[in-house]
């Protein structure tokens, strides 16, 4: 309900989306109390469907593994129709959009990569997982420049150990195993190293060793092993290259043989560190300080409330309130905001877009009456009855704080994105004619909502097939409403017309051009989009550009925006991904911009 709903707006800024999945989408905040930022994935569970059992397994995953090399997570809220995960940031992005901005890497780059994702790995196949879905997409690039792997949505974690075979054939077809597309029996953490393989060839080579637009034909190649190892790979990267990627399985180099492999080493002259250095159910004494003195309760107490690690709100605080201070950031929080928590457990609490005067209660249910409330009645029950609740609701908010009562069956809805442009073709229909990728496995791409960098524009909520996914009119007045009022009361979300485009910082996703005019540069953009078969909305120098499917579904969907760059002082065009094949992406994109002449 609408009254329910206002407790999302306590604990977090949110803002653009930076992500987005056939069934999810990653929108950036910040937790207020500590001013961390975080990477917010929303899922709707009508959506997710068969796929909410595999959510419920990255969850439980990510909450069992605790590495330096391993995207945190900080919070699960579940409502009856939404779980939202709050996630470490990552504001570097994805690896994938490193390596093809730098083409390839060098060996020594590639090195300093490859033994992180060992350590995680090494890490991971300790604690009994196998993640089955390593790719450049699923490791992102922190503040410092090391790697974090994350979407644990395909792991298995067999009852039997690592050592017991599996059956599910998953991940991405051009990094699978050739025992797992065959349909065979596998071992998790075997198939991965031939995923590790693959992986290390992407960043050597810039491209993969095994591909093809038809899946057969790629699961040719696999099934043979065979491939093209380019002249710049040193003899040292194609022996390691060679046993990572052996046909049969018991052939394949193991994780721990490649801590102390003569190509990782080198340079090091020491083994992979893969142990924790972020234990599981560590416990820090400043921080459980600062929030005893903030939470006005003993040390004692709140440590007991800490170890429950129930990945709510608390363990939020706490885990980016260590995330601070190992950062040589100071241990300090802001004040907690007054919360009344009926009808909110701590389920239903954290996934909150900051109401910036919520101090003032009474205020903020006369914006929320004004703007968002609807006369409609639910069905079978009456205006003066939903009056009635409200009135209750309010004297309780009034006179009660931090009351834990049982959780109810309400529905809490996020942020609505702001509306988008009307698109440049309209009532355009889908284009058949267009790139698509070849036989994705569906939950590997639905799956894919990476918490990447960017400063991207919010699209309207749409499901693959391009149409509203919330309907109603009660729900529909609400998101209104609540738009409204955030507008209100959050300043920083009102965004100032630009007259010309971004000054922005050299970044690796920055293609930079040989033209001095932005406007010439953006108008040839425009004029290739329609060529392409890429549908595409405009808001000022920023375009967000789709291609569909044969059946109406998106298959990709990305950002162009043409900024200038402060040194040098020339015109550049910003890209980034939010859904799709990332290869597919690559290919496009480069033609986009080929083809266009800048």
């Amino acid at each position: 309900t609408l009254f329910d709903s206002y407790f999302l707006f306590l604990y977090y800024e949110v803002y653009e989306t930076i992500g987005s999945g056939g069934f999810a989408k990653v929108k950036l905040g910040r937790h207020i109390q500590t001013g961390e930022k975080v990477a917010i994935k929303i899922m709707n569970k009508k959506d997710l469907g068969d796929d909410l059992p595999r959510v419920k397994v990255e969850i439980e995953a990510m909450k069992n593994l605790s590495h330096q090399h391993i995207c945190r997570l900080y919070q699960v809220i579940e409502t009856s129709t939404q779980i939202f995960m709050v996630l470490e940031y990552c504001v570097g992005g994805e690896l994938f959009d490193y390596i093809i901005a730098k083409d390839r890497l060098s060996e020594e780059e590639t090195r300093v990569f490859f033994r992180q994702i060992v350590s995680a790995m090494a890490y991971v196949h300790s604690q009994g997982y196998a993640h089955r879905d390593l790719k450049p997409e699923n490791l992102l690039i922190d503040e410092d420049h090391n790697l974090k792997l994350i979407d644990f949505g395909l792991c298995a974690k067999p009852k039997g150990g690592l050592g017991y075979e599996l059956m599910t054939c998953c991940g991405s077809p051009a990094y699978a195993a050739p025992e797992l597309i065959q349909g065979k029996a596998y071992i998790g953490s075997e198939a991965d190293v031939w995923s590790m393989g693959v992986l290390l060839f992407a960043l050597l080579c810039g491209y993969l060793p095994f591909d093809d637009d038809n899946c057969m034909v790629l699961y040719r190649k696999i099934t043979r092993g065979k491939y093209d190892n380019p002249r710049w790979l040193s003899p040292g990267s194609v022996l390691l290259l060679n046993q990572m990627m052996q046909v049969d399985p018991k052939r394949r180099l193991t994780v721990r043989q490649l801590l102390d492999h003569p190509w990782v080493m080198k340079d090091y002259n020491s083994p992979v560190e893969w142990y924790s250095r972020q234990p599981l159910g560590h416990i820090d004494e400043d921080c459980i300080t600062e929030m005893a003195v903030n939470m006005k309760r003993s040390r004692e107490s709140t440590t007991a409330l800490v170890k429950e690690w129930r990945y709510d709100h608390t363990t939020a605080t706490y885990l980016l309130l260590l995330s601070k201070k190992q950062r040589g950031k100071p241990v300090r929080l802001r004040p907690a905001p007054t919360v009344c928590e009926d009808s909110c457990s701590p389920l239903h609490q954290g996934i909150q877009v900051r109401l910036r005067d919520h101090n003032s209660h009474n205020a903020l249910l006369s914006l929320l009456k004004r703007f968002a409330y609807s006369p409609t009645p639910e069905r079978g029950r009456t205006t003066a009855q939903h009056r009635q609740e409200r009135r209750d609701r309010e004297r309780t908010c009034e006179n009660k704080e931090n009351i834990a009562v049982q959780e109810k069956d309400v529905d809490i809805f996020a942020l609505p994105p702001p509306r988008t442009p009307v698109s440049s073709k309209k009532n355009a229909r889908p284009n058949k004619n267009v790139l698509t990728t070849p036989n994705q496995n569906a939950n590997a791409s639905n799956s894919k909502t990476n918490a990447v960098t960017s400063r991207s524009l919010d699209m309207a909520v749409t499901g693959d097939s391009g149409k509203k996914k919330r309907g109603g009119k009660m729900f529909g007045s609400l998101e209104r409403g609540l738009d409204k009022v955030i507008t209100m009361l959050t300043p920083s979300k009102r965004r100032a017309l630009r007259d010309g485009p971004r000054k922005i910082k050299a970044q690796y996703n920055v293609t930079l051009t040989s033209q001095t005019n932005p406007d010439q540069v953006l108008n040839q953009i425009l004029s290739i989009l329609p060529e392409k078969n890429v549908d595409f909305t405009q808001k000022g120098y920023t375009l967000k550009c789709q291609t569909w499917g044969d059946f109406g579904k998106v298959t990709m969907a990305f950002e162009l925006e043409v900024c200038l760059l402060q040194r040098p002082e020339v015109v550049g065009v910003r890209r980034q991904r939010l859904k799709g094949d990332a290869w597919v992406y690559k290919h496009l994109v480069e033609d986009i911009l080929s083809t266009s002449s800048i």
